[in-house]
């Protein structure tokens, strides 16, 4: 029961790695916020695990400036907020990406964390205390060819979030950012291009482990760093790849 009692909002929280991370939180005994573009599917999910939800965009001021006062309501604090939505545009040369595909990109992968600073920061910062878990990726590290918008807004990602901690140390709030390699989630055909055993096969061949993430691998690794037993882990995007990065 890492994170008894603590209060957790998870965006993208009803599919993929959101939901391997909200289920993780519930077994170690956090209250969640399962915040989602997809309504229905939090609430679905939210009845079945005795958990809150919430509708949000989270590239709308609006929308995460009332996920965060639900929030509030039902909590009175927020000790713990991830980010975890996102979305990539397909494998294509930089150049072909659409103006509309890569605003999009921006918009969920980038300006969602600047969105959850300007909404949350201040209350965490009047309770003294808070963490921030950001979703980065491998890409971020080490970028795939023809996927150069969404590389860029995961490097931004990891950036931000040292960027973060340094600044909000002081007032108790620790940041840190997950690097996970593709997984089982609704990406990965994304990823891919193409869900084929072949492409399956080619990505898997750079994974020395030799599996994809799955979204209890982010569970448990968000559950640490947000637990009180990293309570000196900061600033650091921990690599959950199997090795990718190597």
């Amino acid at each position: 029961m890492r994170l008894k009692d603590k209060t957790a909002i998870v965006t993208g929280g009803a599919s993929g790695f959101g939901a391997g991370i909200v289920e993780t939180f519930l077994a170690e005994g956090a209250r969640v916020m399962i915040a989602d573009i997809n309504g229905e599917a939090a609430r679905d999910m939210a009845e079945r695990h005795g958990a809150l939800a919430q509708t949000v965009d989270v590239s709308d001021s609006a929308s995460m400036g009332a996920l965060s006062d639900a929030a509030m309501d039902a909590w009175g604090r927020i000790d713990i907020m991830v980010n975890n939505a996102g979305i990539t545009h397909l494998p294509k040369p930089m150049e072909e990406v659409e103006e509309a595909e890569f605003d999009r990109v921006m918009a969920v992968n980038v300006k969602s964390v600047y969105l959850s600073a300007r909404h949350i920061v201040p209350k965490m910062k009047a309770a003294g205390q808070g963490v921030f878990l950001n979703m980065a990726s491998t890409a971020g590290v080490s970028p795939r060819p023809n996927l150069n918008w969404y590389n860029a807004s995961k490097g931004w990602v990891i950036t931000a979030t040292r960027a973060m901690a340094v600044e909000l140390a002081p007032f108790g709030i620790r940041v840190n950012a997950l690097n996970p390699v593709a997984g089982e989630t609704p990406l990965l055909k994304s990823f891919m291009g193409e869900d084929t055993p072949e492409m399956r096969a080619k990505f898997l061949s750079t994974i020395p482990l030799g599996r994809f993430s799955r979204p209890e691998d982010l569970g448990h690794a968000a559950a640490f760093l947000c637990s009180d037993e990293a309570s000196m882990i900061t600033g650091v995007a921990m690599e959950v790849d199997g090795g990718r990065c190597i």
